[in-house]
């Protein structure tokens, strides 16, 4: 799948987990949630499980006709508790610096809503050719068919799944709440450690023509 050597390079990459270590900033805002709303939210088993888009987690806390308000308010409160907490993840940089160095393009696809997304690119100094957000598991196909990425890195079975369902290279890395097990089982054709491994596993692909 995905395997076309002769259309220009673009990879994708998941955001959360993959490109940054999202768990202090969101621990934050869901802390804040709490205490604003006075219900009781497991900040550190939401990061635990950190993936799927943001309403799925909000309906273990809240009543399902509250979860839309709740997700407008924490997507409200997140730029001032989670984007300067969050760092980066190993690797990050240098991988998406190795597709620019390959002449290709860098693209983030992620369940995120999309202009904190975007911020947390910006305030970390991440540069990537285009960003969408709002777009969980076998919907990111939407993006990674639209943009014709060859490849997609992300962290979670939901990121296999969404590069297999856009006929893309699926690498994952074992950064996030899955294993590599669990990846491997889920259909990842390509299974690394971390994104510290991107660069090297890219330069051998390339040379061996295979994305």
């Amino acid at each position: 799948m995905g395997r076309m050597s002769s259309r220009p390079l673009t990879v994708g990459f998941d955001l959360d987990m993959t490109l940054i270590d999202s768990r202090p900033g969101i621990r934050a805002c869901y802390q804040a949630l709490s205490a604003r709303t006075g219900v009781f939210v497991d900040a550190d088993l939401a990061v635990g499980r950190l993936g799927p888009p943001l309403a799925d987690e909000l309906v273990n806390w809240f009543p399902a006709e509250e979860v839309e308000a709740v997700a407008d308010l924490y997507r409200e409160m997140y730029p001032t508790y989670a984007i300067a907490a969050t760092p980066a993840m190993a690797g990050a940089r240098e991988a998406v610096d190795a597709v620019r160095a390959a002449g290709g393009r860098a693209i983030v696809v992620t369940a995120k809503y999309e202009p904190n997304a975007k911020l947390h690119l910006g305030h970390l100094g991440i540069d990537a050719d285009a960003v969408v957000g709002d777009l969980w598991a076998e919907g990111k196909a939407q993006a990674l068919r639209e943009y014709d990425a060859g490849v997609y890195v992300g962290d979670h079975t939901g990121d296999v799944r969404g590069a297999r369902t856009a006929g893309a290279l699926s690498v994952a890395v074992a950064t996030g709440p899955c294993d590599e097990e669990e990846l491997r089982a889920a259909g990842a054709d390509v299974v690394l450690k971390d994104l510290l491994e991107f660069p090297a596993w890219l330069a051998g692909h390339r040379k061996a023509g295979t994305v």
